[in-house]
């Protein structure tokens, strides 16, 4: 794919930063066109830059990638109906897969400069191979969710190939096969940062450098592990890899000291804002998430949240302009008419815009303590640990009350007015209702399905790709779509179909993936 190669070039060669301040990086990247000029903390700091559009809530992302994709596919947002809905365009589709291969090769060029190091250098800086590592095997994690099989293990390769383009095409690697390989290796590093030492003169570079979490390595392991336990839980119903999920998240809860996870909201794994005079910042959420109605409430989440009294509803969500008070969400199944007069008169709820769209303060979310307490009530589930399992479930909703009221704590907006705190009382009532309380639940399939939909609100529009994720997985909550007989793709669909450029520049690798390059396709972890 010609782009792409253009892309996979300019990431080995530094390039394509000129929109990127000095300060952000601490410096580095002071000659991004000179590959001599680079050193390892420099192309870190630029590697980690490079996905910052859909790790921070950028403007690009949720309006041109997820407004119409995701978001929709999740029913996270309410929305007009359409013809071709459930086929997502080919700008989204070819943009996404171009910023990722774009930091794959920024990460190959990492690669690349390590491994010219002396032995002795390679054991000082291997910090910033071990976290850059973590890092990218998040974003491949989320790609391999949208595709399936994706060039991966020989992609990005072109600055190695030195320029060979013939002999940079990559060939697919199967999305099981890659998540075997990150598990590995993230199993290992979970035990390397045990015991990794940082040269007291290094430390202040490496601090300055990671942009996400300022050099603490406390948090680099609980970004490990807790990346570990998310990946297990996707391929938790996968007979292959079961033996291997139960034992591996036996271990890590079992050692909290060697194995520590993101278990607090203080803990979460986040790019921080903390100057909107430079490039990390969410200034391009307001209209990416606001323009053309992206942020109507669905009826099934505000309906649930009503009936229940739930505590989250005021600071996820404001009642439209005329709606006198009253959270009202939008039905998927009314015909596009209809939705469309409701729109307009205002009577639709949308999501709050000072605690979320127009919180300039609003942190990349990458792993948070609510998820991770989610997917160990699953486990504890599956487990028959089901005290454990309560537990964690009710932590989980507790973690998320408390994480929607501290977003709001950072915004530096007011348009929705002041927010009413909660408290504990409200909390456990919410947790004791009809629709909440766990002892409703008297299987371990209606138990699931508990956790899922408080995940599914949890992750709302902030977590998209692990919404998607997980819905498709679970195949909860339950949501019903509106047929779409304008198209053979009539419900969303299980996956992305890999862009153009592929199949024209990809050819002959392209051929051995195609026959399942259908929006139909299941996911390797989509069993149920």
């Amino acid at each position: 794919m010609k782009k792409i190669f253009l892309i996979y070039t300019a990431a080995a060669m530094g390039l394509g930063f000129s929109a990127c301040s000095k300060s952000d990086f601490a410096d580095s990247y002071s000659d991004p066109s000179k590959v001599q000029a680079s050193t390892v903390d420099k192309q870190y700091a630029g590697f980690v830059y490079s996905y910052n559009r859909y790790n921070l809530p950028s403007y690009w992302n949720y309006f041109v990638i997820l407004r119409t994709t995701l978001q929709h596919f999740t029913q996270a947002v309410g929305w007009e109906n359409g013809d071709n809905q459930y086929v997502p365009g080919a700008a989204s589709i070819t943009d996404r897969w171009n910023d990722y291969y774009y930091t794959l090769g920024q990460y190959r060029e990492l690669e690349n400069i390590y491994n010219k190091l002396t032995e002795i250098e390679k054991k000082e800086l291997r910090i910033y191979m071990l976290t850059a590592t973590i890092y990218l095997y998040d974003q491949t994690q989320k790609n391999v969710d949208m595709h399936g099989d994706i060039p991966w293990a020989d992609a990005g390769k072109i600055s190695a190939n030195r320029g060979n383009y013939a002999g940079a095409l990559a060939g697919y690697d199967g999305g099981a096969a890659i998540y075997t390989k990150m598990l590995d290796d993230l199993k290992a590093f979970a035990d390397e940062l045990n015991t990794i030492t940082i040269r007291t003169e290094l430390v202040t570079k490496f601090n300055n450098q990671d942009l996400l979490n300022n050099g603490n390595l406390t948090l680099w392991k609980r970004y490990c592990n807790s990346l570990r336990l998310r990946m297990l839980t996707r391929v938790s119903g996968v007979a292959s890899f079961q033996t291997r999920v139960n034992a591996e998240i036996a271990q890590i809860i079992g050692d909290p000291v060697k194995y520590p996870i993101v278990g607090a909201n203080t803990e979460n794994i986040k790019f921080n804002v903390f100057n909107l005079n430079t490039d990390i910042n969410s200034k391009g959420f307001r209209s990416g998430l606001e323009d053309w109605n992206g942020n109507i409430a669905g009826k099934v989440m505000i309906d649930h949240m009503k009936t229940n009294a739930d505590p989250r509803l005021r600071a996820m969500f404001e009642p439209g302009a005329t709606a006198a008070g009253v959270y009202n969400g939008l039905d998927p199944m009314l015909n596009r008419g209809t939705q469309n007069t409701l729109i307009a008169g205002g009577t639709m709820a949308i999501y709050n815009r000072s605690t979320i769209s127009r919180n300039e303060f609003f942190p990349g979310m990458m792993m948070n303590a609510a998820e991770v307490s989610f997917m160990l009530a699953e486990y504890y589930v599956k487990a028959s640990n089901l005290a454990a399992a309560q537990t964690a479930y009710e932590t989980g909703i507790k973690q998320s009350v408390e994480y929607y009221y501290w977003l709001r704590s950072l915004s530096n907006d007011n348009t929705a007015g002041a927010l009413t705190p909660t408290n504990a009382t409200e909390i456990n009532n919410y947790i004791g209702s009809t629709a909440v309380k766990w002892s409703t639940a008297t299987t371990n399939a209606d138990r699931i399905k508990l956790i899922a939909l408080q995940k599914w609100i949890h992750y709302s529009v902030i977590q998209p790709n692990e919404n998607w994720a997980e819905v498709r997985r679970l195949d909860a909550p339950a949501l019903s779509f509106e047929t779409d007989n304008s198209n053979a793709q009539k419900q969303p669909p299980s996956r992305w179909v890999y862009p153009g450029s592929e199949i024209t520049y990809n050819s002959v690798n392209y051929s051995k993936v195609q026959a399942n390059d259908k929006l139909s396709t299941k996911l390797f972890w989509d069993i149920q």
